[in-house]
């Protein structure tokens, strides 16, 4: 179980660094001159909205799990870490063949009204949820509910936190990132993170 909560919290942080999920705030942010305060918490507020769509379809995916153990156990031993570890080769795949993440100018261009842009970004990570983190909830599931309850408690602390933090680092320094570099690297290294841990799920119980 350590092996999927050390997981957890470190997709958590990498996927946190993705440029779509701080780029769009902060150049609004910086076009409409919001104070750092408004800024982070608009960031709260999409943060809680992208782990609230994650945590469907990863508390989904458990009870589909924790039916399957029940019936299907031994089955599950091994189709647990199977499933992490193709979420993490999806997650690669994905990772070089998308386009990369780009501001919309007409978004950041004045006049739009404050609670048109809040909407905008709320719907965007609503319907953008941690795919790749959702591996894990099924990892949980053997396990059973108080394992599963663990990883979405880990999973939305860190969420939030990375999130914010991310934000709250990048306020004075928003132009000097190289989001295209950064979007490349914590990618891989985020894929590469979740199949370790499928691989370490076949040998840890």
């Amino acid at each position: 179980m350590i092996h999927l909560i050390i997981g957890t919290i470190l997709v958590s942080l990498l996927h946190a660094l993705i440029p779509s999920h701080w780029i769009p705030l902060l150049g609004i942010s910086k076009t409409y001159q919001w104070s750092k305060k408004e800024t982070l918490t608009m960031s709260f507020y999409l943060a809680c909205a992208h782990v609230f769509s994650t945590l469907i379809i990863g508390i989904m995916l458990g009870a589909i799990g924790i039916g399957l153990n029940e019936w299907f156990h031994d089955i599950t031993l091994w189709l647990s870490p199977t499933l992490i570890i193709v979420f993490g080769i999806y997650f690669l795949w994905r990772h070089h063949t998308h386009h990369h993440f780009h501001v919309d100018d007409e978004i950041t261009q004045p006049p739009v009204r404050k609670k048109q842009l809040f909407l905008s970004l709320m719907m965007f990570m609503i319907l953008s949820p941690c795919i790749e983190i959702t591996g894990f909830f099924f990892g949980a599931s053997k396990y059973g509910w108080l394992s599963l309850l663990l990883i979405s408690i880990i999973y939305t602390f860190c969420s939030i936190l990375f999130m914010m933090l991310w934000v709250n680092f990048l306020w004075h320094g928003f132009q000097k990132i190289d989001s295209h570099k950064w979007e490349h690297n914590s990618g891989i290294i985020t894929g590469w993170t979740i199949i370790l841990a499928g691989i370490l799920s076949f040998f840890i119980h």
